[in-house]
């Protein structure tokens, strides 16, 4: 079993996606999904690193047809014990041979590109996603952000010391990537590289959750009609580009 196996076998991420700044995250790529899906439509979409299925099943539930592809067998049994109409494949984002080309309107890549960890991974990624995606079809990517990392952990909880004595950050505060490392915490001008690299044309980019993660306690203290305004004031300001880099999570919407 791999490290990132073990890792999501005590890892519950029905519950993140439920909690209210996991809520932030899906209402907000729901939103968007849907903007490019358009009114009274179905498609075909493809969920490369599926997780339990918490987009899947969502927009199996409306009518599209869904393709899932999940590594890790255990989030695998979560999702086929929803019995929904999702067809679920085992399988890696870096190598979708058993897919046909050209065959997805929309293809998510949400997990994958938190867990790759180098960029020549991540390039065989779009590759493939690129490849099984319809000609003018999207392609949605989402990453973890370094600075989002770095204030929360190595400030919030206090880990700067023992990050800076094993050499974990540059100097001027960016990630240094190990084999041992099961997140890659990106930034913009990284992400930007990897568009040009893959030949992808961005469409437009997002901030999924913006400031949430960093007020959890708040958010979780707000009644109903007070969290309703946070998720107003978040989809008000969630494309602007001043705050995108503070993101605890981007998704970045492409156009094959």
């Amino acid at each position: 079993m791999t490290n990132l196996e073990k890792y999501y076998n005590k890892f519950n991420e029905d519950h993140r996606l439920t909690t209210r700044h996991g809520q932030v995250e899906f209402t907000t790529t729901m939103k968007y999904i849907h903007d490019f899906i358009g009114e009274n439509k179905k498609i075909k979409i493809l969920d490369v690193g599926a997780g339990t299925g918490r987009y899947s099943i969502a927009l199996a539930r409306e009518g599209h047809s869904v393709t899932a592809v999940e590594l890790v067998e255990r989030n695998r049994k979560v999702m086929e014990s929803k019995h929904e109409h999702v067809n679920i494949w085992p399988g890696n984002a870096v190598d979708l041979s058993f897919l046909d080309d050209e065959t997805f309107d929309i293809t998510l890549v949400f997990g994958p590109m938190y867990h790759l960890l180098t960029e020549e991974e991540k390039l065989k990624a779009f590759s493939e996603a690129k490849r099984v995606t319809k000609k003018g079809g999207f392609i949605f990517a989402a990453y973890v952000l370094n600075d989002y990392s770095v204030i929360t952990y190595c400030f919030k909880q206090n880990k700067i010391k023992e990050c800076m004595e094993r050499n974990s950050l540059t100097d001027d505060f960016h990630q240094i990537v190990t084999d041992d490392d099961l997140y890659c915490y990106l930034r913009l001008e990284d992400i930007d590289r990897l568009n040009e690299k893959s030949g992808l044309k961005r469409i437009k980019i997002i901030a999924a959750d913006g400031a949430s993660d960093y007020i959890r306690r708040e958010l979780n203290a707000l009644d109903d009609e007070e969290f309703a305004y946070f998720i107003k004031y978040h989809l008000a300001n969630c494309e602007r580009p001043e705050l995108l880099g503070a993101s605890s999570h981007v998704v970045d919407i492409l156009q094959k």
